[in-house]
Protein backbone atom coordinates (compact mmCIF):
# COMPACT_ATOMS: atom_id res chain seq x y z
CA UNK A 1 0.00 0.00 0.00
CA UNK A 2 1.57 3.39 -1.25
CA UNK A 3 1.08 6.40 0.92
CA UNK A 4 3.39 8.71 -1.68
CA UNK A 5 2.30 11.40 -3.69
CA UNK A 6 0.81 11.84 -6.84
CA UNK A 7 4.47 12.45 -8.24
CA UNK A 8 7.56 10.94 -7.94
CA UNK A 9 9.79 12.72 -5.05
CA UNK A 10 12.96 14.55 -6.32
CA UNK A 11 15.31 12.15 -8.24
CA UNK A 12 19.00 13.59 -7.53
CA UNK A 13 21.11 13.36 -10.96
CA UNK A 14 23.54 11.09 -11.55
CA UNK A 15 26.94 10.96 -13.31
CA UNK A 16 24.70 10.38 -16.45
CA UNK A 17 22.40 13.02 -16.22
CA UNK A 18 22.93 16.89 -17.29
CA UNK A 19 24.48 18.89 -13.90
CA UNK A 20 22.03 21.32 -12.08
CA UNK A 21 23.81 24.70 -14.04
CA UNK A 22 22.02 22.61 -17.29
CA UNK A 23 18.93 23.89 -16.46
CA UNK A 24 17.97 24.96 -20.02
CA UNK A 25 14.40 25.38 -21.19
CA UNK A 26 13.16 22.94 -23.10
CA UNK A 27 10.96 24.93 -26.45
CA UNK A 28 9.12 23.10 -28.12
CA UNK A 29 11.20 22.59 -31.16
CA UNK A 30 13.16 20.92 -29.05
CA UNK A 31 10.64 18.62 -28.13
CA UNK A 32 9.34 17.81 -31.61
CA UNK A 33 13.33 16.97 -32.77
CA UNK A 34 13.16 14.48 -29.71
CA UNK A 35 9.81 13.10 -30.08
CA UNK A 36 10.39 12.58 -33.84
CA UNK A 37 13.89 10.61 -33.29
CA UNK A 38 12.05 8.09 -31.16
CA UNK A 39 11.85 4.80 -31.98
CA UNK A 40 8.65 2.76 -31.37
CA UNK A 41 11.13 0.78 -28.56
CA UNK A 42 11.55 4.01 -27.22
CA UNK A 43 8.57 5.28 -27.42
CA UNK A 44 7.51 1.93 -24.97
CA UNK A 45 10.38 2.22 -22.92
CA UNK A 46 9.14 6.37 -22.02
CA UNK A 47 5.44 4.82 -21.39
CA UNK A 48 6.27 1.91 -19.60
CA UNK A 49 7.84 4.37 -16.78
CA UNK A 50 5.66 7.11 -17.17
CA UNK A 51 2.80 4.64 -16.45
CA UNK A 52 4.62 2.89 -13.58
CA UNK A 53 6.69 6.08 -12.01
CA UNK A 54 10.00 3.61 -11.81
CA UNK A 55 11.83 0.75 -13.77
CA UNK A 56 14.93 -0.55 -13.45
CA UNK A 57 17.08 -1.78 -16.36
CA UNK A 58 16.22 -5.33 -15.69
CA UNK A 59 12.68 -4.70 -16.33
CA UNK A 60 12.89 -2.31 -18.94
CA UNK A 61 15.31 -5.37 -20.71
CA UNK A 62 12.19 -8.14 -19.97
CA UNK A 63 9.78 -6.56 -21.80
CA UNK A 64 10.80 -4.53 -24.40
CA UNK A 65 14.39 -5.97 -25.31
CA UNK A 66 13.99 -9.95 -25.55
CA UNK A 67 16.85 -12.45 -26.16
CA UNK A 68 14.16 -13.80 -29.12
CA UNK A 69 14.38 -10.41 -31.39
CA UNK A 70 18.45 -10.20 -31.68
CA UNK A 71 21.29 -12.88 -32.45
CA UNK A 72 22.10 -13.64 -28.68
CA UNK A 73 21.38 -12.58 -25.37
CA UNK A 74 24.42 -10.61 -25.14
CA UNK A 75 23.44 -8.72 -28.05
CA UNK A 76 19.78 -7.69 -26.37
CA UNK A 77 21.27 -6.87 -23.26
CA UNK A 78 24.30 -4.61 -25.12
CA UNK A 79 21.00 -2.76 -27.24
CA UNK A 80 19.05 -2.19 -24.13
CA UNK A 81 22.28 -0.48 -22.39
CA UNK A 82 23.02 1.65 -25.34
CA UNK A 83 19.21 2.39 -26.19
CA UNK A 84 18.83 3.47 -21.81
CA UNK A 85 22.25 5.57 -21.99
CA UNK A 86 21.00 7.63 -24.86
CA UNK A 87 17.38 8.17 -23.38
CA UNK A 88 19.19 8.97 -20.02
CA UNK A 89 21.97 11.32 -21.95
CA UNK A 90 19.13 13.69 -24.18
CA UNK A 91 16.98 13.99 -20.25
CA UNK A 92 14.01 11.56 -21.71
CA UNK A 93 14.82 9.32 -18.60
CA UNK A 94 16.67 10.21 -15.44
CA UNK A 95 18.68 7.45 -13.74
CA UNK A 96 18.21 7.57 -10.21
CA UNK A 97 21.73 7.14 -8.01
CA UNK A 98 20.65 3.75 -6.01
CA UNK A 99 20.65 0.30 -7.42
CA UNK A 100 19.09 -2.51 -7.26
CA UNK A 101 20.44 -6.12 -7.11
CA UNK A 102 24.33 -4.77 -6.03
CA UNK A 103 27.38 -3.53 -7.63
CA UNK A 104 27.09 -7.02 -9.79
CA UNK A 105 23.65 -6.39 -11.30
CA UNK A 106 25.64 -3.47 -13.03
CA UNK A 107 23.13 -1.32 -15.48
CA UNK A 108 20.52 -3.62 -15.43
CA UNK A 109 20.56 -2.46 -11.48
CA UNK A 110 19.63 0.73 -12.59
CA UNK A 111 16.36 2.86 -11.60
CA UNK A 112 14.88 4.91 -14.43
CA UNK A 113 12.34 7.53 -13.97
CA UNK A 114 11.28 10.21 -16.80
CA UNK A 115 13.22 12.84 -17.51
CA UNK A 116 12.23 16.20 -18.14
CA UNK A 117 12.16 16.16 -21.46
CA UNK A 118 11.05 12.77 -21.28
CA UNK A 119 7.70 13.90 -19.32
CA UNK A 120 6.83 16.56 -21.70
CA UNK A 121 7.38 14.03 -24.33
CA UNK A 122 4.90 11.53 -23.11
CA UNK A 123 2.81 14.42 -21.45
CA UNK A 124 -0.55 12.34 -20.79
CA UNK A 125 -0.07 11.29 -17.67
CA UNK A 126 -2.48 13.28 -15.46
CA UNK A 127 -0.41 14.61 -12.91
CA UNK A 128 1.58 17.81 -11.67
CA UNK A 129 5.21 18.26 -13.37
CA UNK A 130 7.30 16.68 -11.02
CA UNK A 131 10.11 17.76 -9.10
CA UNK A 132 13.15 15.64 -9.12
CA UNK A 133 13.88 14.18 -5.64
CA UNK A 134 16.13 10.98 -4.62
CA UNK A 135 13.30 8.48 -3.34
CA UNK A 136 12.90 6.58 -0.52
CA UNK A 137 13.96 3.48 -0.12
CA UNK A 138 10.55 1.75 0.87
CA UNK A 139 9.12 4.02 -1.92
CA UNK A 140 11.65 2.60 -5.21
CA UNK A 141 11.00 -0.73 -3.78
CA UNK A 142 6.98 -0.75 -3.77
CA UNK A 143 6.97 0.92 -6.73
CA UNK A 144 9.60 -1.40 -8.92
CA UNK A 145 7.26 -4.24 -7.04
CA UNK A 146 4.57 -2.41 -8.75
CA UNK A 147 5.88 -2.15 -12.05
CA UNK A 148 7.40 -5.97 -11.70
CA UNK A 149 4.02 -7.13 -11.66
CA UNK A 150 2.47 -5.34 -14.78
CA UNK A 151 5.66 -6.12 -16.18
CA UNK A 152 5.07 -10.07 -15.71
CA UNK A 153 1.24 -9.34 -16.99
CA UNK A 154 2.38 -7.98 -20.36
CA UNK A 155 4.35 -10.82 -21.07
CA UNK A 156 1.58 -13.01 -20.26
CA UNK A 157 -0.71 -11.31 -22.90
CA UNK A 158 2.05 -11.66 -25.07
CA UNK A 159 2.12 -15.07 -24.65
CA UNK A 160 -1.20 -15.45 -25.58
CA UNK A 161 -2.17 -16.72 -21.89
CA UNK A 162 -4.81 -14.08 -21.64
CA UNK A 163 -6.44 -11.15 -24.09
CA UNK A 164 -7.75 -7.69 -23.83
CA UNK A 165 -5.21 -6.70 -20.50
CA UNK A 166 -5.30 -2.79 -19.44
CA UNK A 167 -3.26 -2.28 -16.40
CA UNK A 168 -2.96 1.37 -15.28
CA UNK A 169 -0.99 2.63 -12.80
CA UNK A 170 -1.28 5.50 -10.04
CA UNK A 171 -2.93 7.87 -10.74
CA UNK A 172 -5.10 6.71 -14.22
CA UNK A 173 -6.21 4.08 -11.47
CA UNK A 174 -7.18 6.08 -8.64
CA UNK A 175 -10.74 6.85 -8.32
CA UNK A 176 -12.86 9.91 -6.63
CA UNK A 177 -14.76 8.99 -3.73
CA UNK A 178 -18.63 10.65 -3.58
CA UNK A 179 -19.28 13.25 -1.19
CA UNK A 180 -15.70 13.59 -0.24
CA UNK A 181 -12.56 16.24 -0.75
CA UNK A 182 -9.59 16.77 -2.14
CA UNK A 183 -6.98 14.63 -1.53
CA UNK A 184 -8.76 12.94 1.26
CA UNK A 185 -11.62 11.76 -1.19
CA UNK A 186 -9.47 10.00 -3.44
CA UNK A 187 -8.93 5.72 -3.39
CA UNK A 188 -5.68 5.36 -4.74
CA UNK A 189 -5.48 1.77 -5.43
CA UNK A 190 -1.59 0.89 -6.72
CA UNK A 191 -3.12 -0.72 -9.79
CA UNK A 192 -6.10 -0.98 -11.82
CA UNK A 193 -5.95 -4.28 -13.91
CA UNK A 194 -8.75 -6.06 -16.76
CA UNK A 195 -7.62 -9.15 -18.87
CA UNK A 196 -10.24 -11.53 -20.59
CA UNK A 197 -9.33 -15.46 -19.82
CA UNK A 198 -11.43 -17.79 -21.82
CA UNK A 199 -15.09 -16.29 -22.54
CA UNK A 200 -14.73 -14.50 -18.48
CA UNK A 201 -13.55 -10.89 -17.84
CA UNK A 202 -11.79 -10.03 -14.52
CA UNK A 203 -11.27 -6.71 -13.25
CA UNK A 204 -8.85 -6.04 -10.49
CA UNK A 205 -8.03 -3.32 -8.08
CA UNK A 206 -4.67 -4.82 -6.72
CA UNK A 207 -2.90 -3.60 -3.34
CA UNK A 208 0.84 -4.63 -2.92
CA UNK A 209 1.17 -5.06 0.82
CA UNK A 210 5.09 -5.51 1.91
CA UNK A 211 4.17 -6.15 5.31
CA UNK A 212 4.66 -3.26 6.87
CA UNK A 213 1.22 -1.36 7.24
CA UNK A 214 -0.10 -1.81 10.49
CA UNK A 215 -3.95 -3.64 10.22
CA UNK A 216 -5.81 -0.43 11.37
CA UNK A 217 -4.55 1.07 7.79
CA UNK A 218 -5.29 -2.09 6.12
CA UNK A 219 -8.87 -1.89 7.15
CA UNK A 220 -9.23 1.77 6.75
CA UNK A 221 -8.59 1.21 2.71
CA UNK A 222 -11.10 -1.74 2.57
CA UNK A 223 -13.64 0.76 3.97
CA UNK A 224 -12.83 3.21 1.58
CA UNK A 225 -13.30 0.34 -1.20
CA UNK A 226 -16.43 -0.26 0.51
CA UNK A 227 -17.82 3.30 0.07
CA UNK A 228 -16.80 3.31 -3.23
CA UNK A 229 -18.24 0.02 -4.16
CA UNK A 230 -21.74 0.85 -2.36
CA UNK A 231 -21.52 4.49 -4.41
CA UNK A 232 -22.37 2.47 -7.35
CA UNK A 233 -20.00 5.02 -9.50
CA UNK A 234 -17.73 2.03 -11.06
CA UNK A 235 -20.78 -0.18 -12.13
CA UNK A 236 -22.42 2.70 -13.49
CA UNK A 237 -19.51 3.91 -15.47
CA UNK A 238 -17.96 0.52 -16.39
CA UNK A 239 -20.63 -2.54 -15.09
CA UNK A 240 -19.19 -3.85 -12.60
CA UNK A 241 -17.42 -3.23 -9.13
CA UNK A 242 -13.23 -4.97 -9.53
CA UNK A 243 -12.50 -7.44 -6.87
CA UNK A 244 -9.90 -6.05 -4.08
CA UNK A 245 -6.32 -8.21 -3.96
CA UNK A 246 -4.20 -7.49 -1.75
CA UNK A 247 -0.71 -9.10 -2.38
CA UNK A 248 1.14 -9.84 0.78
CA UNK A 249 4.70 -10.97 0.81
CA UNK A 250 3.98 -14.15 2.91
CA UNK A 251 1.27 -17.01 3.40
CA UNK A 252 1.27 -15.87 6.85
CA UNK A 253 0.76 -12.45 6.46
CA UNK A 254 -2.07 -13.21 3.75
CA UNK A 255 -3.68 -15.20 6.27
CA UNK A 256 -3.36 -12.41 8.64
CA UNK A 257 -4.89 -9.51 6.25
CA UNK A 258 -7.67 -12.32 5.37
CA UNK A 259 -8.80 -12.99 8.72
CA UNK A 260 -8.66 -9.52 10.26
CA UNK A 261 -11.09 -8.01 6.87
CA UNK A 262 -13.75 -11.37 7.46
CA UNK A 263 -13.80 -9.98 11.08
CA UNK A 264 -14.35 -6.53 10.37
CA UNK A 265 -18.09 -5.46 10.28
CA UNK A 266 -20.11 -3.53 7.15
CA UNK A 267 -17.59 -4.90 4.66
CA UNK A 268 -19.16 -7.18 1.48
CA UNK A 269 -18.46 -10.25 1.59
CA UNK A 270 -16.81 -11.73 -1.39
CA UNK A 271 -14.94 -8.10 -2.43
CA UNK A 272 -11.74 -8.19 -1.30
CA UNK A 273 -9.05 -11.57 -1.77
CA UNK A 274 -5.41 -12.26 -0.64
CA UNK A 275 -2.95 -13.86 -2.13
CA UNK A 276 1.19 -14.15 -2.06
CA UNK A 277 3.33 -12.63 -4.11
CA UNK A 278 4.49 -15.73 -5.31
CA UNK A 279 0.92 -16.48 -6.76
CA UNK A 280 -0.22 -13.10 -7.54
CA UNK A 281 0.17 -13.71 -11.20
CA UNK A 282 -1.42 -16.87 -11.55
CA UNK A 283 -4.51 -15.18 -9.23
CA UNK A 284 -5.31 -12.11 -11.73
CA UNK A 285 -5.40 -14.68 -14.66
CA UNK A 286 -8.58 -16.38 -12.92
CA UNK A 287 -5.55 -19.74 -12.96
CA UNK A 288 -5.20 -20.35 -8.77
CA UNK A 289 -8.10 -19.75 -6.32
CA UNK A 290 -8.03 -17.03 -3.64
CA UNK A 291 -8.43 -17.09 -0.16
Amino acid sequence: MNRGGDFLPRVTRSESSPAPAARRRTGRLVLGRAAAGLSDRDQAILELVGDFRLATGAQIQQLLFPPAEFATSTTAARSGRRVLARLARDRLLVRLERRVGGVRAGSAGHIYALGPVGYRVVGTLGRARPRYFEPSTPFAEHQLAVTQLAVELLLSERRGAIRGLDVQGEPRCWRFLPSQRARAGLLRPDLFVSLEVGTAELRWFVELDRGTAHLPAVLRKCRSYESYYRSGHEQAEHGLFPKVLWITPTSERAARLNGAIEAQRGLTGGLFATTTRDTALAVLCGAEDIQ
